[in-house]
């Protein structure tokens, strides 16, 4: 059974599904359409929620439901499967204070199947840390870092080069440029996450996230075929997007099998 290294999809402002006030503000805001339930049953691995300080899950000032339903989420997609790994990033939104004791919190919720952050993790097989089967990296803005060996992870362990812009091609020519100057998954100790998403900008009449969203969405076949013919397959470990999709999951699927064969 292999390791953490092969490509998991990911999903960008996770639990945006039900965020703002529909019709009205929710356009704004909203990433997902997909539960966090289904978005792990369409096959993604990696999970992006804010919250803010009274537990309720946000993006930017606009709110949702309370973290709560993330992780009961969460809970159900580990009981129905038995060898998925999850990585759940939650960090606390701009502007906003920590939870109080947040990290309590977060290691009574999944304790059992929390994978301690230890640098060894990135050299053992799946088989090796089962049945701990969450990654849980914690960012918060003014409490401590976890630390090593304990159930949460510190943020340098998922790292990224975001670059606020609704041009797909400037973000696709900054992703192959950041993705370049990492090294080979299986020689670093930390996960590496390149996002095909844009952000809607003021200046820019067109303000919702879905349309703006669709203007890059086919570049994310591109980006994973322009990662071989750059040789750079073996860099690319976690690819995130807006309003997942088969297609997207598919192109993702392909390219592990393929490293999995030893063909990247």
């Amino acid at each position: 059974m292999s390791g953490l290294d092969p490509e998991k999809p990911g999903t960008h402002d996770s639990a945006t599904n039900e965020i703002g006030i529909p019709l009205v503000t929710r356009p704004l805001a909203q990433c997902q359409t997909q539960s966090i339930y289904y978005q792990l049953v369409s096959g993604a691995r990696v999970l992006d929620i804010r919250v803010q300080e009274n537990l309720l899950v946000c993006h930017g000032i606009l709110t949702t439901y309370n973290v709560d339903v993330v992780i009961e989420d969460v809970k159900k997609f580990l009981s129905e499967t038995q060898y998925e790994v999850i990585i759940l990033e939650i960090r606390t939104e701009f502007g906003h204070d920590d939870p109080p004791n947040f990290d309590k919190y977060l290691e009574d919720q999944l304790g059992e199947f929390l994978i301690h952050q230890d640098d060894q993790v990135f050299d053992k097989t799946i088989a090796e840390l089962l049945p701990k089967r969450v990654i849980w990296v914690w960012k918060p803005r003014k409490s401590p870092q976890p630390k090593a060996g304990g159930s949460l992870w510190s943020s340098g362990y998922l790292k990224d080069n975001w670059i606020d812009t609704d041009l797909p091609l400037t973000k696709f020519e900054s992703n192959i440029k950041y993705l370049s100057e990492q090294k080979p998954v299986n020689s670093r100790k930390y996960f590496y996450r390149v996002e095909n998403t844009v952000t809607p900008q003021v200046d820019n009449p067109i303000l919702f996230v879905k349309p703006v969203t669709d203007r890059i969405r086919p570049y994310a076949r591109m980006f994973i075929s322009q990662c071989f013919s750059r040789g750079y397959p073996d860099q690319l470990q976690i690819f995130s997007t807006d309003f997942i999709e088969e297609d997207f999951v598919d192109a993702c699927v392909g390219l592990t099998y393929t490293r999995i064969q030893g063909k990247a």
